[in-house]
């Protein structure tokens, strides 16, 4: 025997171990099978999610941790919840923007 047909036994009994397990347990096949496909479903739409959405969670992180280093650091006296809602969003831009309104006089606390 060579090691594919090898592994395609050793495959093949563990799916049938497997089948034979969840039948014992839940009576059916059918339920656990759709569990695994909809489990492999969310995952991979997790992973294609956070694959585009990966510079804008970047962005929002970043826009946080200049927000938190003006505020505690700084102590630049920004509105704490429209300033830190607007970093989440907008990122360095969006408190870069309430940093230039404040120093402007334009956003006052």
């Amino acid at each position: 025997m060579d090691i594919n047909s090898l592994a395609t036994e050793g495959f093949a009994q563990g799916a049938n171990f497997f089948t034979q397990t969840v039948q014992v347990t839940t009576g059916s096949t059918h339920n656990i099978w759709s569990l695994v496909i909809v489990g492999i479903a969310l995952i991979i739409a997790t992973i294609i999610l956070l694959f585009f959405l990966k510079k804008i969670l970047e962005n929002s992180i970043l826009g946080v941790v200049i927000w938190a280093a003006s505020i505690f650091i700084f102590q630049v006296k920004l509105p704490m919840v429209p300033s830190f809602v607007v970093s989440v969003i907008f990122g360095p831009a969006g408190i870069g923007t309430m940093l230039l309104l404040y120093a402007l006089g334009i956003l006052t606390v």
